[in-house]
Parts: C-alpha cells; structure tokens; sequence
C-alpha cells in the first residue's frame, strides 16, 4: 500500500520505527520524525520509544517527554530525565543540550517540531485546540528567544500530520473559547468555517502556523504535511475515529551535537586556508 502524499518538503523515510515522515528543510538543522502507524506505540512500551529513539540516532535514555495536559506551558530542559522521574506536566518542550531529544505524542492534535540552525536549539509542540488557543507554539518560540537569544526569524518550523479541517466538526463553544482568548474576529474567519451541511469546522494547521508567523517566524520557514490523521487512518491513529482503542503518533527531535553554524565557520576557515 503506497503512503499519501505530504505537503512540499516533507518526505517519507524508513527506519528503526517503520515508515515515518520527515521534513527536508527542518532536517537539514537538526535529525527528527513523525512517526506513523507502523510503530505501534501504546502506552509506555519501551520497545516502542526504543525504536523512536533510534529513529533520530540515540538511546532511550537520552529522550526526554512530558505529562501533556492540553495547556501552553513550556518545558526547558537541559539534561536527560533520571531513571524512574516522574514526568512534569507541560506540552512543549526546549532545549540547546547537544545529542538530547524531545518528543511529544499525538492522536489527532498538531505535533510541530522547530530548529535553529544557529544556536542548536530545538522544540517539540503538542498542539490541541485548547493549545492552539493558548497559542503554545508561540511561547514555544518566547522561550526560546529568551533562554537562548534565538532570532524567531531563522526558526525552521515543521506541522506534522494531525485532524484536518476537512474531518474536525467542532462545536460553537470553541469558537467562542478562541474568542475569549483574544483571536480576533479577522483571524478566527481563517480558521474557522462551515461545511455545506453548516457544521463549524476548525483548521489547526492554518491557526498554528498563523500563529508561529505573529510570533516572528518567516512564513517560508514554517512547512506543513498537509495530512489529515482522520482521513488516512490506514497510517496515522486518530482518536476521532478510533476513541479509547487509538494509539499514539510521536514526533520526535534532536539536538544536534554540532551546531549548524559552527560546520559552516569550520568549512570557511578551510576554504580560506586553502585559498591562501
């Protein structure tokens, strides 16, 4: 069975934890994954996040989750979790340690993953509604910027596969939440609309990348895989359509162990050296 299509950048690979998606642009600053349905993730399985691990070239041990609980806190993180740590609660994740990974879990909510080529640092957004309208992805970004002095500017940003607007009926007390989390009415006509049956539907991809652009990333920068979780439930879990039995979806980053910028420095002195 060939996989669908993703959006323009995004690629299919295969590795430790069956078929997943990457991004072109975003892998070209930092090793990551969107994992598919071939991983089988449930619960705490280590043989599962062993595999995820692997996926992005590192040990288990080395990975770092949190207790996601649907808000906008972020967690910055500068070393791997000790054995037996309860998991804090949180639904994103930063960090500029070299060879640490992050990842969140998914079954429908907007996984985004973001790199900065410049400083290493990454992060790991799980993005549900109530995130999304908390606007997560973007102190994800603060955070970065304040404990790294990151330029939001030179982010690379990757939105994985998640609930399209095409299959996400919601209700009209979602709109109204929006609102009352001050999304003006402009921006809510974008993410929000009505099937031809006049069913309100919310578009997560459009309201996060919306959202990482006010935060000051380059629309050119932000890549979106375009999948509907729903939809293509031969590859992706969905809780819509699955409830309780879904499983989960990682995406999965990590630092990388030499910054971007310090290669580039390194080829420089080179390409200099040799000149001479």
């Amino acid at each position: 069975m060939t996989p669908p299509t993703p959006g323009s950048g995004f690629r299919w690979q295969d590795g430790p934890s069956g078929l997943v998606l990457d991004c072109a642009p975003l892998a070209r600053v930092a090793r990551h994954a969107f994992t598919s349905r071939q991983l089988q993730l449930r619960g705490e399985a280590s043989d599962g996040w062993t595999r995820t691990a692997a996926t992005v070239g590192c040990a288990v041990d080395a990975l770092y989750r949190v207790r996601q609980v649907h808000g906008a806190a972020v967690r910055v993180v500068d070393t791997a979790a000790p054995d037996g740590a309860s998991r804090p609660e949180a639904d994103a994740l930063v960090t500029a340690t070299p060879g640490l990974a992050l990842a969140v879990v998914t079954a429908d909510c907007v996984p985004i993953l973001l790199a900065d080529p410049v400083s290493g640092a990454v992060g790991a957004v799980h993005a549900g509604w109530r995130g999304t309208a908390a606007d997560v992805s973007g102190a994800t970004v603060g955070a970065m910027a304040r404990r790294w002095n990151v330029a939001p500017a030179r982010l690379v940003a990757a939105i994985g596969p998640s609930i399209g607007a095409c299959c996400y009926d919601v209700g009209e007390e979602l709109a109204a939440a929006f609102a009352a989390a001050g999304h003006g009415e402009a921006v809510r006509a974008d993410w929000f609309s009505r099937d031809a049956d006049g069913r309100l539907r919310l578009d997560l991809w459009a309201a996060n990348r919306d959202l990482l652009v006010r935060a000051g990333l380059s629309a050119a920068n932000i890549h979106v895989a375009g999948l509907c979780t729903k939809t293509h439930l031969a590859w992706f879990e969905s809780y819509r359509a699955e409830g309780t039995a879904a499983g989960r979806l990682a995406a999965i980053i990590r630092c990388p162990e030499q910054r971007l910028a310090a290669r580039q420095n390194i080829g420089s002195t080179r390409a200099a050296r040799l000149a001479g």
